[in-house]
């Protein structure tokens, strides 16, 4: 058996206290560094606070916010409410002044409301357009009188001539013998009658009722066949036995009405030289209507016949007076209706051509009247005169024209 083991002596000396573990255990046992740390820890605070508070030269400035306490949280004694935008009552537009006349351009009554608008775009106007020129305010109408519309300018044909020279036969007096010019009134009514003296030998003068029917193919007929034409117009004749036909000139019209039914008329055909009375005994006497007759034909270029159904008729002085081109009748051919009769006027008309140089003779598209002609022209020449268009006379007589 082993002898036990002696017991160790006991030491006099106090046990050193076992250290705490950790940084807690550090700092109590070493409290003098702890606190110079501490020290250190916020002089540095302190420090980098001013840096930072403490702007640098030529840095921008920051923002400083107050240090405050948070503030008390926000008690809604109720959920707040939509914001709606009050709708204003619908008020119908004002009418809008028309400034082209008197009346209003009222706009369309408002509609339904749609879908909202979208914003235009931004557009960027040059220079020029920044400053726009001001919008003139609506000038109000001013009333003006209604005035009838002038006449057309007188028709011109070669070289600028007026009308009666345009449309004229072309032929000349002779100078060794005298001249006869035939005019045949009342043509285009009764178309036989009137084919019938187209055909007879030419240049007659033919003039056409302006309400007859289908001027237009009478006329270019009487045309190529080798005949001068004229407008023969109706007029008032004295005493209300006899009907001059409708858009006759009367006394009892104004002056515009007057005009007017001239001018109508003027447009029923073309090609033709002037114009001569159809009746007009009553008519042709009135000075007060004849000078805007006349005026009209001067400014269309064309010649005017007086057919003296009266010997008061003011036709010629008038055409005078204003340089109107124009003739008169000498002759009657027709007053009776015989073939005799009829060519003792021819008779008669040769007379007048030996004693003046020229005569106007006029006649109708009778029977008896075409008779006599067509057994009287052939023999002319071989008597010694020569049958001419009536403009032929008209331009002998006006020097220059």
């Amino acid at each position: 058996m082993a002898p036990p083991r002696p017991k160790a002596a006991k030491s006099k000396t106090r046990p050193k206290p076992k250290a705490s573990g950790g940084v807690l255990g550090w700092f109590r046992r070493h409290p003098v560094p702890t606190a110079l740390g501490a020290a250190l820890v916020v002089f540095g605070a302190v420090l980098a606070e001013r840096a930072l508070m403490t702007p640098k030269p030529g840095a921008k400035p920051r923002l400083q916010l107050p240090l405050v306490a948070d503030p008390p949280p926000l008690v809604m004694e109720e959920p707040p409410r939509p914001f709606r935008i009050p709708r204003l009552p619908e008020v119908p537009p004002a009418p809008v002044p028309y400034p082209g006349g008197d009346s209003a351009l009222t706009p369309a009554p408002p509609t339904a409301p749609g879908p909202a608008p979208v914003p235009a775009p931004v557009i960027v106007k040059p220079a020029s357009q920044e400053h726009p020129a001001p919008i003139p305010a609506p000038v109000t109408p001013v009333e003006v009188a209604t005035l009838p519309p002038p006449p057309p300018p007188a028709p011109t044909g070669r070289e600028g001539q007026p009308a009666w020279i345009k449309y004229a036969v072309p032929a000349s007096l002779p100078v060794d013998r005298p001249a006869i010019a035939v005019i045949i009134d009342d043509l285009g009514v009764d178309r036989k009658r009137s084919a019938r003296v187209v055909k007879l030998p030419g240049p007659l003068t033919l003039a056409w009722i302006p309400y007859a029917g289908d001027l237009k193919g009478q006329t270019q007929a009487a045309r190529v066949a080798g005949h001068e034409l004229l407008l023969h117009m109706p007029m008032e004749p004295e005493g209300g036995d006899e009907d001059p036909g409708p858009g006759a000139l009367l006394t009892s019209l104004g002056k515009d009405e007057a005009v007017r039914r001239l001018e109508k008329g003027l447009t029923s055909f073309d090609g033709f030289v002037g114009v001569n009375n159809h009746m007009g005994s009553k008519f042709t006497a009135n000075r007060t209507l004849m000078e805007p007759v006349l005026a009209v034909l001067k400014q269309r270029g064309l010649l005017w016949v007086d057919s003296k159904t009266t010997a008061a008729s003011v036709g010629p002085g008038i055409a005078r007076s204003i340089g109107l081109p124009n003739a008169s009748r000498d002759v009657f051919l027709d007053n009776e209706l015989s073939v005799a009769a009829v060519r003792a006027q021819l008779a008669k008309a040769e007379e007048v051509a030996h004693r003046h140089g020229v005569a106007v003779a006029i006649g109708h598209p009778h029977d008896t009247t075409v008779e006599a002609l067509a057994a009287w022209l052939p023999t002319l020449a071989k008597r010694g005169f020569t049958l001419v268009p009536v403009s032929a006379i008209v331009k002998a007589r006006h020097a220059g024209g």
